[in-house]
């Protein structure tokens, strides 16, 4: 089975864009890992899927495929990368796009300045909307991993966050305690662990270990889950700029019961066709 694919970046964090309007995909979880091999496929993060939209006030359906297989209802990255896929390849001439999610549904907006705002939902702080296995709500839990104890801010931005604010996180091992932490029986569903270090209220660096991809170069659903934890915790005005290892996001939030406004940059690399084993 051959397939066409657009290679496609938000600040660096990859995907592999796939257009099942026009061409017929029932992907496997192996036909998807092979794919996002960066050896023996074409690599990314995640690969997306552009489908019909399943709502009436809809324009298209978003799907989300880790690199592991595993399908995820949220990235704020790809949600740029979609926008610029279906209006370069001319599947709508809107400058604003209303996507289904399996977490509800998302607003696209493409600015003249050739990027993407998108409206990425109200957050959630509930432990049973992130989840977490806690009954009460807090501005900060703890885990205990190898006799260490990690504080940290949790929210859901459709997908499940936990943020913890530190200092040098450049020297971070963010492979080694995002990885104990992402699979930490207090997320029944994995978590994204952010690490979040503040420069000034306006202003801060992140770094994001993805459940089901590792640490990416920018995370965009990430980003806003550490401003909101910022806002929440008092550290942060309602405007922020974050600076990630592949670039800059603006991100904007109001308050409890406002949508998180994110903008960035999305990007096309190349385009081509590849063979998939029937299985």
């Amino acid at each position: 089975m051959k397939i066409e694919f657009t290679k496609m970046h938000g600040l660096g964090n990859d995907f592999i864009v796939l257009n099942a309007i026009s061409q017929s995909l029932a992907l496997t979880k192996t036909q998807i890992c092979f794919l996002a091999d960066r050896h023996f496929g074409i690599g990314c993060d995640q690969v997306l899927v552009v489908e019909k939209p399943i709502s009436k006030n809809a324009d298209f359906k978003y799907r989300i495929f880790n690199a592991d297989g595993s399908e995820v209802a949220q990235c704020g990255n790809g949600a740029r990368c979609f926008a610029r896929f279906v209006r370069d390849k001319q599947l709508t001439d809107k400058d604003e796009i209303c996507v289904d999610t399996d977490s509800g549904q998302l607003i696209l907006t493409l600015t003249p300045d050739g990027l993407v705002t998108v409206n990425m939902g109200i957050p959630r702080h509930k432990p049973d909307e992130i989840p977490l296995q806690a009954t009460v709500e807090q501005l900060e839990y703890e885990i205990k991993i190898n006799g260490v104890i990690y504080p940290f801010g949790a929210v859901s931005m459709g997908n499940p966050h936990a943020v913890l604010t530190l200092q040098h996180i450049a020297k971070l091992p963010v492979d080694l305690i995002g990885g104990a932490l992402e699979s930490h029986p207090f997320f029944p569903q994995r978590a994204n662990i952010g690490f979040m270090e503040i420069i000034d209220r306006q202003t801060i660096q992140l770094r994001v270990f993805e459940r089901g991809a590792g640490e990416t170069l920018a995370c965009g659903s990430g980003a806003c889950a550490a401003v909101v934890i910022g806002i929440e915790q008092g550290l942060l005005d309602h405007a922020v700029q974050v600076k990630l290892r592949g670039g800059d996001l603006a991100i904007r939030w109001e308050g409890r019961g406002q949508p998180v406004f994110m903008t960035g940059a999305a990007v096309s690399v190349f385009e081509g066709q590849i063979e998939l084993s029937e299985r």
